[in-house]
């Protein structure tokens, strides 16, 4: 008699094509574009879900500002106003400062630097894992939203876009431990190479020799070298250095300076046009160097 219930394969073989399977796509998925299309396509079908789960923080958002004391909105006011009058007399300090460099790049026959667009987005959520840092905007492609560009705020540099829908996008943070930032610090030029541990109030800067002239304090800001991050903007303040000789290399950790953990509103940044991103020319290699790999 046939039984009703026929068995299937037995657990261990399930277990083992999972496995197989789950290594085909993930290699798949390293070496080839061709899951980007679906990741775009998953990334646009669960948008509305993260604006329906971030529906009852705005509304409550929402009702707090509606019903806020008259008194403390006079007091913010005040407070927006001495910052505006600041923010004021540093910009008229700033615009002297861009007149008389691009006098001197007219000098040496550079074309100027002029600042690129800028675009504000929200944040739709935050990502729970411990370890991986990584937030969703509401700025998609439709919003002219690329891979790999940058997100800032008004107190230092926040991370990169890694994905992107059409309505929303996936985007990286610096402390995240997979990220790594091309930087310098400011008092001395040098550059290094800071990246994240999976905490939200570290980076730890790499790779340096004992000899090297860092401080506890030292400002640490983009050096423009990785093609991803503009040049000039502040990332981190060295916070401790530890000279282990019996360590290869200095053990140097940062604070980033943007509040990683309470993050509501970024700014997206496109290049600056001029010469801070690298002729094409100036990348290639000199003609006695195609020479010796010909040969």
């Amino acid at each position: 008699m046939k039984p009703i219930f026929e068995r299937g394969p037995s657990l261990s073989l399930r277990l083992f094509l999972a496995l197989v399977a789950s290594a085909g796509l993930i290699t798949l998925d390293q070496y080839t574009n061709s899951s980007a299309q679906l990741r775009s396509f998953l990334t646009a079908s669960v948008s509305p879900l993260f604006y329906l789960a971030n529906l009852p923080q705005d509304v409550m958002f929402g009702a707090s500002e509606q019903f806020k004391s008259h008194q403390k909105i006079l007091e913010e006011n005040q407070v927006l106003k001495n910052t505006v009058l600041l923010q004021n007399g540093q910009l008229q300090r700033l615009q002297f400062l861009q007149q008389e460099n691009d006098k001197l790049r007219a000098l040496l026959g550079a074309q100027p630097v002029t600042a690129g667009k800028r675009l504000i987005a929200e944040v739709l959520a935050v990502y729970s894992h411990p370890f991986s840092h990584q937030i969703v905007l509401n700025k998609g492609s439709n919003d002219g939203v690329s891979v790999g560009q940058p997100l800032l705020d008004d107190l230092g540099v926040l991370g990169q876009v890694v994905s992107v829908g059409p309505n929303s996008s996936r985007a990286l943070l610096i402390v995240d431990n997979t990220h790594a930032i091309s930087a310098r610090v400011e008092r001395t030029g040098l550059a290094v190479v800071a990246e994240g541990i999976g905490q939200s109030d570290t980076l730890r800067v790499i790779h340096l020799p004992h000899s090297t002239d860092v401080q506890e304090g030292d400002r640490l800001v983009t050096s423009g070298l990785d093609g991803v991050f503009p040049e000039g903007y502040p990332i981190a303040r060295v916070n401790k250095v530890n000279r282990d000789p019996r360590q290869p290399f200095l053990q140097v950790t940062a604070e980033p300076y943007a509040k990683l953990d309470r993050i509501r509103y970024v700014l997206l940044a496109w290049p600056h046009t001029g010469t801070s991103q690298a002729d094409p020319e100036m990348l290639a290699p000199p003609d006695d160097v195609k020479a010796k790999e010909q040969h």
